[in-house]
């Protein structure tokens, strides 16, 4: 009989590993059967955007859930940097030529070095005085995209006419063994794989000695610094990260929807990134996923059904009470009310309730 401390120890390596039990396993390869099965099954181009505008939110949200969820820095200005991310794209993606790797990483680049400009700031702020500086940065960037011509277009916006290919592979126009696939199926493999990686890449960070670092400034700050912490450092880094990780966001947005205007940059933009971290579940790589197909979802539903919901505006002279941007920002904020007294730990913490209580079935009572 194996000795129990030899179980613990399995265990705990287990534990280590991303996908070290065989149901994680299992799970995983019922990721991978419908990340490459699901297109083809789900041809309908409304059901595709839907699942490709939350894929590319996931991907935004994985960068706030890095900055708030496990370093606990308050950030209301994650548009700004989606935002500088599509128009990067529209420049560098467009303007210039670039092949699709380049401007995705050029896109990456510039919201690292605005992350790194804004960094500094949380040295000396945090809670809501940081929100509140973050806040500042969606007004600034309206004011930046309304003016900046050249770059942006102005208030009559800018075109995005950036190439998706991968050397031969074209996901705008993708043909395999001699089947020919729809744009928004293209798309939907290629957004949803950048999802799975960049997923995999932040929670091997969160994992590492700076990941441990970053949920310790989160807990303590100054604690964190006592034991050898370099606080300063990490809040900066974790800022760069998130802003690169959102531009990165924003620049297959921008490809993808292929115009862009300082219309979409706005406060409820970062209001809705809140809403899905939080309904997802802070601290969590899988729960910023969840909370994007839970969350970012529902704009893109709420449109094609408003007409019939009861007392939606759908146009000018209906009789409704309510229009759909007003009923966006209302379940927003009324889910993150909802969530925050109810269940704080989000669509995470109830299947990791449900995980447990499976596991320890029959002995749950």
């Amino acid at each position: 009989m194996p000795k129990p401390h030899r179980n613990l120890v399995r265990d705990y390596a287990q534990d280590l590993r991303l996908f070290g039990s065989p149901m994680s396993k299992f799970g995983l390869a019922l990721m991978i059967a419908a990340f490459l099965v699901l297109p083809t099954v789900v041809q309908d181009d409304f059901w595709l955007s839907v699942l490709i505008y939350a894929g590319i939110t996931a991907v935004g949200a994985i960068g706030l859930n890095l900055l708030t969820g496990y370093c606990g820095q308050i950030s209301l200005g994650h548009a700004f940097f989606i935002g500088a991310g599509a128009y990067v794209t529209a420049k560098v993606g467009g303007d210039f030529g670039m092949p699709f790797p380049l401007w995705l990483l050029a896109a990456a680049g510039i919201g690292a070095v605005l992350g790194g400009l804004i960094g500094p700031f949380t040295l000396r702020l945090r809670g809501h005085y940081l929100a509140i500086v973050t806040l500042g940065l969606v007004f600034l960037g309206e004011h930046l995209w309304r003016n900046l011509d050249d770059l942006t277009g102005g208030n009559s916006g800018t075109s995005v006419n950036a190439d998706v290919a991968i050397g031969p592979v074209n996901f705008a126009d993708l043909t395999i063994f001699g089947e020919s696939y729809s744009r928004n199926q293209g798309w939907f493999w290629l957004v949803w794989a950048l999802v799975g990686l960049v997923a995999l890449l932040v929670k091997n960070l969160a994992r590492t000695r700076p990941g441990r670092a970053l949920q310790a400034v989160r807990d303590r700050d100054q604690a964190a610094e006592v034991i050898g912490v370099r606080a300063g450092r990490y809040k900066i880094g974790a800022f760069m990260v998130s802003s690169a990780i959102a531009s990165m966001a924003g620049a297959l947005f921008g490809s993808y929807q292929q115009f862009v205007s300082p219309d979409e940059w706005n406060l409820l933009l970062s209001i809705q990134y809140i809403a899905v971290i939080i309904v997802g579940g802070l601290g969590t790589i899988f729960g910023s996923v969840l909370g994007a197909l839970f969350v970012g979802a529902l704009p893109a539903l709420i449109d094609r059904y408003s007409d019939v919901i009861p007392g939606v505006q759908t146009s000018v002279g209906d009789s409704g009470f309510i229009s759909v941007f007003a009923l966006n920002q209302a379940i927003f904020g009324l889910l993150i009310v909802l969530f925050l007294v109810l269940e704080p730990r989000g669509l995470a913490g109830i299947w990791l309730r449900v995980k447990t209580y499976f596991k320890a079935w029959p002995f749950s009572y």
